[in-house]
Formats: C-alpha cells, sequence, structure tokens
C-alpha cells in the first residue's frame, strides 16, 4: 500500500493504521543527519481546505498548501520583517506609494514550461482583482489597484489610486503568489480544486481528494527559490501528502505511532507529548491582529467607552494563557502580535486591574443586581460574543472569559455560529462583540480592519482621529513616518477600547523523528521548501 492512502479513523478519535510511516520506501537516508532528496512527508491539516487556490482562500490549512505552489515577487524575512527579492530581483516604488516597479529575475519559469515574464505578472495581478471578494486577502490588499503595465518583457509596474505602502509586504504574500496566463482559462471553482493551478512554486499539484488528502510533487528543474530559503535548487521532498484529520487525538495519535511524519494545530493539551523522545515541535505567534474581543460601538451597552475599558481591564490575560492554552501562548500586550512588524508594546495599558474596572462601573451609574450582574436604568449589563470554532480552544478561552467579566458584575454571553454564519453576521453589522484575529506581518491589517473606509467592524463614525493614523501609516514605505502613526493606531484602539486584546495565536506543529526542518514563512504559514525527511 502507498503511504498516500487516507487515515482509517476508528471510534472515539483512535487512529486505525496508515500503511506506510512518514518517509515513502524511495526516501533517501542521510546517515550523517544531513539533508538528502527523496521521500514524502505525511502531513496532518486540521480541515478540508475549502480551497488551494492561493489567490482565494483565508484559511491556514488552504494557505500551508498554496504557499509550497507558487511563487511571490518579494518574500518578508520572519525574523526582521524585511522584504527581500524572489521572482522580483528589485523594485522601485515612487514617493506616493502608487507606483511600484518591479524587474524580474531571469530563468523562471511555469510548470508548464511558459516564462514568469511582465505579461505573465500583468495577467496574475489583473485576474486576482477580477476575483473580488473570493480573493478573500488579495482583494484587500489590492483594494485600491488600478492596473499594471508591462515597460518591457522583464519590468512590470503595478499602479493604484490611493497610497498603498502596505502593497509591498503583501507582494510576498502566497495570496498574491503568480499564477502561469494558461490558468486563468480555467473558472476560479475549477482552480479551487486544482484544475489549471499552474504556478513556478518548487511543487506542484497532483491530487485533491475531498476531505482525505492533497498531495504535491516536486517540481524538477526549480532553481529560482527566495534568498531566504536554506538551500539552492530542487525542493528535498518528492512529495508533501496532506492528510486532513479534523479531530485533535486523532492527528496526536497518529504522530506518536508513526503514521505520520508531522502535524499541525498542535493542541495545548497535547503539546507536552511531543517535546522529547526524538519529537520537536515548532512554533511561531501568528502577526497581524490578535485574538480580540471587538466591540460595535454602536450596540447596546458596548456604546458606553467606560464600560469597554472595564472590560478590558477585567481581562486577565495571563490567566487565559496559563489556564487554557499553554507557555506557546502569549497574553497579547497590543492589538497587533508581537511578530507584526511596527508592533507597539502597550503592556502597561493593558495590565489586569479589576479594581479599575469596578470604579469606572461605579462612576458610570452601573449597580450590582441580584445576580450580580450590574443594571442601571432597567439595562443589565451584558453583550454577546458572536464566534466560531475555528480554533479548538475558542470556546474555552471565551468561558473563561465569561467568568472573568462575571466578576465585575459584566455578563458575556457566548453565541457559537459556523464559520459561514460568523462571516454573515459580520458583513451585517449584526453583533455586540466579535471574536477573531487575523493573520497579517504588516501593521495596515489594522486599516483593513478598523477604517471606516474598509471593514469598519466597530463601526466608527468617519473622519475620526483612528482614521487619519491609518491613512497615514498607509501613505509611506519609509519605517521612520510608518512607525509614529501605526504607534498611534494601535493606541488609540486600545485606549478607547474598540477592541479587548486577549492572547497571540501560535502555530505549533509537531514533526516526529523522520521529519526535519518543517518551517514557517514570514506570515506564520508552512514552509516547505527546506523541508527534508529521513529513512527509519
Amino acid at each position: 500500500m502507498s503511504s498516500r492512502s487516507p487515515l482509517k479513523l476508528l471510534s472515539l478519535g483512535v487512529a486505525a493504521s496508515l500503511a506506510l510511516a512518514a518517509c515513502s520506501s524511495g526516501s533517501a537516508t542521510s546517515g550523517s543527519g544531513q539533508p538528502a532528496p527523496g521521500g514524502t512527508l505525511t502531513l496532518a491539516i486540521g480541515s478540508n481546505p475549502d480551497c488551494v487556490d492561493p489567490q482565494q482562500p483565508g484559511t491556514n490549512a488552504s494557505l500551508n498548501v498554496g504557499r509550497q505552489l507558487v511563487d511571490s515577487l518579494t518574500d518578508q524575512d520572519p525574523a526582521t520583517g524585511e522584504i527581500k527579492p524572489w521572482l522580483a530581483d528589485r523594485w522601485e516604488v515612487n514617493a506616493a506609494s502608487t507606483g511600484f516597479t518591479f524587474h524580474l529575475r531571469s530563468g523562471a519559469t511555469f510548470s508548464d514550461g511558459t516564462p514568469v515574464d511582465a505579461a505573465a505578472v500583468k495577467t496574475s495581478f489583473d485576474g486576482i482583482k477580477a476575483l473580488g471578494a473570493r480573493a478573500q486577502l488579495g482583494s484587500g490588499y489590492l483594494a485600491a489597484y488600478t492596473s499594471a503595465t508591462v515597460v518591457d518583457p522583464q519590468t512590470v509596474r503595478l499602479d493604484f489610486s490611493a497610497p498603498s505602502a502596505q502593497f509591498l509586504q503583501a507582494s510576498s504574500t502566497m495570496s498574491l503568489g503568480v499564477l502561469a496566463p494558461a490558468a486563468y482559462r480555467k473558472t476560479a471553482d475549477q482552480r479551487c480544486h486544482g484544475d489549471g493551478l499552474i504556478g513556478s512554486g518548487p511543487f506542484v499539484f497532483e491530487s485533491f481528494k475531498q476531505n482525505a488528502d492533497i498531495v504535491l510533487a516536486k517540481r524538477k528543474g526549480y532553481n529560482w527559490g527566495s534568498p531566504l530559503f536554506k538551500h539552492r535548487g530542487e525542493a528535498y521532498l518528492d512529495r508533501i501528502d496532506y492528510k486532513i484529520v479534523p479531530e485533535p487525538g486523532v492527528r496526536t495519535g497518529s504522530l506518536l505511532s508513526g503514521q505520520l511524519g508531522a502535524t499541525t494545530e498542535v493542541q495545548p493539551v497535547d503539546e507536552a507529548q511531543f517535546q522529547g523522545n526524538g519529537f520537536t515541535e515548532q512554533t511561531r505567534p501568528n502577526p497581524g491582529i490578535v485574538f480580540n474581543l471587538h466591540a460595535n460601538v454602536t450596540k447596546g451597552v458596548l456604546t458606553d467607552e467606560k464600560v469597554r475599558q472595564a472590560v478590558g481591564k477585567a481581562v486577565d490575560r495571563k490567566e487565559v494563557a496559563d489556564t487554557v492554552l499553554s507557555p506557546n501562548y502569549k497574553p497579547a500586550t497590543s492589538i497587533l502580535a508581537t511578530t507584526t512588524p511596527l508592533y507597539t508594546d502597550l503592556s502597561a495599558e493593558l495590565a489586569f486591574d479589576p479594581a479599575g474596572a469596578a470604579r469606572l462601573l461605579d462612576a458610570g451609574g452601573w449597580v450590582p443586581g441580584p445576580d450580580g450582574i450590574r443594571v442601571k436604568d432597567g439595562v443589565r449589563l451584558s453583550a454577546s460574543v458572536v464566534f466560531a470554532a475555528v480554533f479548538n480552544q475558542n470556546q474555552s478561552v471565551l468561558e473563561l472569559l465569561q467568568q472573568q467579566l462575571r466578576r465585575i458584575g459584566f455578563d458575556l454571553r457566548l453565541e457559537l455560529h459556523t464559520t459561514a454564519e460568523t462571516l454573515q453576521i459580520q458583513q451585517a453589522g449584526d453583533y455586540e462583540f466579535l471574536w477573531y484575529n487575523v493573520t497579517r506581518a504588516d501593521p495596515d491589517i489594522l486599516r483593513n480592519i478598523f477604517s471606516t473606509k474598509a471593514g469598519n467592524r466597530s463601526k466608527l463614525p468617519a473622519g475620526n482621529p483612528l482614521d487619519a493614523a491609518l491613512d497615514e501609516q498607509a501613505a509611506t514605505a519609509d519605517p521612520a513616518v510608518r512607525k509614529p502613526a501605526a504607534e498611534q493606531a494601535q493606541r488609540l484602539i486600545v485606549e478607547h477600547a474598540y477592541a479587548i486584546p486577549v492572547f497571540e495565536l501560535t502555530q505549533v506543529v509537531a514533526s516526529g523523528p523522520n521529519a526535519h526542518e518543517v518551517g514557517f514563512e514570514a506570515s506564520s504559514r508552512l514552509q516547505l521548501f527546506d523541508t527534508w525527511v529521513s529513512g527509519a
């Protein structure tokens, strides 16, 4: 039997056998422990990807696949946030941050043999723009994109109708990864299922069996990797076999028994099992907006800024990390995670202060009711939070927050919905609190979510000071100008409690003894170019 055989799941979340372990019989073995080409990495992911076209989806399950299929114009250093060359070996940005000219490297080709040239880049970016809302992340990155101009065969200029300093970082993401012109002869639905999914990346699409597995194969002749990669030439792995395994216990048991080479989404309760004994854990906090209670300031008691500020003071972030999560998860110290470029430490402003919360509520006329929940003018101090179970611990975290807020007389009501329902509720603005996080290694994610010209999840009025700070950080790529504006935006969000930051989501990937160098790119999605497997 092949190592591509699907996991057979038994009752009570116990894994049945895979026919082979992570390494296929064709794996090369390096007796010195050095990387060697060959073999298959069998890797578990926690949900069925909604789409394998990297330009369309927004979920980690999908993007962990899509990153391996496409190259991007640039890459981003996970350690420093610096933008590096990739398909483009150099670029210029005009003074207004509305024009970006990329000079493409020579020799890169798509898997159908056609060149990665300026015309192909233009076709790809026009294609992402044409997807509209189907490009869940790219549509935001390209909101002001107007056109691309082929300057010469190896030079392309991308133009925007408004300052878009964020675009340089966006050009490093798989959501703006470049597909071949032939890919756009297929429909968006066809590309979602792998039909016509032609990239220039180190792996090529092979098969997608819904709710079972996705298989990628090595791209022969690949030799134009990012300078951030640890080796040159082709990827080490012959294949990547993503097993779709929703049950955390099955993923854990299958890795422990050697039926998997690695697994994503290791739950906090299982982390200790992969610390030693030949197993390794790779962890990285997601950059971008942390998990937070995002307030709709036009709804119910949340119209009162003092109430929102009291909620922020009553949240014990350390207790959340210590009780429900693990040491791999950091309490939030800003609305942005610490791995986000231009992050500002606001831990003092987010200190646990239940006495301060009580003083704010007392001063506002909120008095304890017979059941301990405060009331004012016959109105209970209560708000609901809409959430989906996209992170396994969401409900447990929210139940703990519910207990913490009850101590100050605030009733937090939990409303669990499907991911699709949550999106509909968010788009309709029919919520009091939203619970979510958003991953992106650039502070402009704040503009996407908070600006009145974009997502405006707080339902703020136009022309507010936060809008001005968000616009200013978007106007220039110069960090000396961007940093103060990004800091001001973070401070305004925290000080006015438009959102209550709680914790940083962390990606935890566990690997068995035969899987090596399972890594992350800057957005904490998997980068498997340098990954290799050794023989059993």
